[in-house]
């Protein structure tokens, strides 16, 4: 796929206004004689080999050949904001003895990703919803009962911390009966991931204050009766600048057309085809490091869910419940992570943004469990 910036090329017919002057009409619709030379006949032929030829080069070599390109254009102009330092971490926060926990606490190892798709049965799928919905739930009911975040995110008042928005966030979970996913899961810190600016995934919360034009993605994982509900959206704080607002829409919309195409029988590689190609019309970056995968029962499992373009085999399955989350910049892909081992920054600095939903395979399409 081309970008419309760094090419050039003569304007369209349709496209001449009747002042220009040197793509004339008869300039456009002249002929020269043509000659039927063997050798004409011989390098029309190569030249048909060699059209043929280029139409067999892999998803991945595309990819490549489209990040070279990208790297050599100029990036989406946008106001640089400070670089996200640390806060200080307060501690983790208690949950009732009687609600039920993931079998993952009590190991700061990171479980192993279950090599098991989770297909349901229709009790299952009754508790995946359930779990799903409350997910969803927390969003809405955070903006629209916790009166501190909603007077910053409408009215640009800069009071309120990541680790404010945890503590309102593990409250709603527990008071629903459900255990916060994130809790204790290899040992992370906290109830929920606050992602902000050139945060790609799994911001650990803490002291700092959300400020005036930053974005900040919130991701919220449940675990209720038994089954995991996960979900996250990117918000805008205060008056965000238009080159942040726009990155955020299109990967929303990469989010919407990776789904719309999910179905039984699909295949799994057709994600990142349509996320890929819609990224790259407006220029950003897709990040390959993280992906989508199974969920239910078990918080992380199989199918692996790439958003970029890849080769990976395999086929979804009525029943089957996964997560789809693109993360898109607007500079590099590349990451660092920080000596707490989970949160991680675009190696430019550089703004990323990321939108999720849990997703259930039916026979014609895709119902998104996580939508309020």
């Amino acid at each position: 796929m081309g970008f419309p910036a760094s090419m050039s090329s003569p304007p369209s017919p349709l496209q001449l206004s009747s002042s220009s002057s040197s793509w004339s009409k008869s300039a456009l619709f002249s002929v020269a004689p043509i000659s039927f030379s063997p050798s004409t006949v011989k390098n029309a032929l190569c030249r048909k080999r060699l059209v043929i030829l280029s139409k067999r080069i892999s998803p991945l070599e595309e990819a490549m050949r489209i990040r070279r390109e990208r790297e050599l254009q100029n990036t989406t102009k946008f106001r640089k904001r400070p670089p996200l330092r640390r806060g200080r971490v307060s501690p983790r926060l208690p949950v009732p003895d009687d609600i039920p926990k993931p079998p993952y606490l009590g190991s700061n190892e990171l479980p192993d990703i279950s090599s098991e798709h989770q297909i349901h049965d229709s009790e299952g799928i009754v508790k995946m919803r359930a779990a799903c919905e409350l997910a969803a739930r927390v969003f809405w009911k955070m903006l629209a009962n916790w009166l501190g975040l909603y007077l910053f995110l409408y009215l640009n008042q800069p009071s309120v911390t990541t680790n404010v928005i945890d503590k309102a966030v593990h409250q709603m979970i527990i008071d629903a009966g459900a255990y916060p996913s994130p809790l204790g899961y290899g040992g992370f810190p906290k109830s929920v991931c606050t992602s902000i600016n050139e945060c790609m995934c799994h911001g650990i919360p803490d002291s700092r204050q959300l400020q005036d034009g930053d974005i900040i993605n919130i991701d919220v994982t449940v675990y209720l009766n038994g089954y995991h509900g996960d979900t996250s959206k990117t918000f805008l704080c205060g008056n965000v600048s238009d080159a942040l607002k726009r990155l955020v829409k299109v990967t929303e919309e990469c989010l919407e057309r990776g789904i719309a195409l999910c179905k039984d029988g699909a295949s799994f590689k057709k994600i990142g085809k349509r996320i890929s190609e819609h990224a790259e019309k407006y220029g950003y970056g897709v990040v390959e490091r993280f992906v989508g995968h199974g969920v239910g029962t078990v918080f992380h499992s199989e199918p692996l869910i790439l958003h970029n373009r890849n080769d990976r085999p395999g086929v979804m399955v009525e029943g089957e419940t996964f997560t789809i989350e693109p993360i898109l910049t607007i500079g590099s892909t590349e990451c660092i992570t920080w000596p707490d081992n989970w949160t991680t920054l675009t190696a430019d600095g550089s703004p990323a943004a990321q939108f999720e939903h849990t997703i259930l395979i039916t026979r014609t399409g895709a119902e998104i469990l996580t939508k309020c």
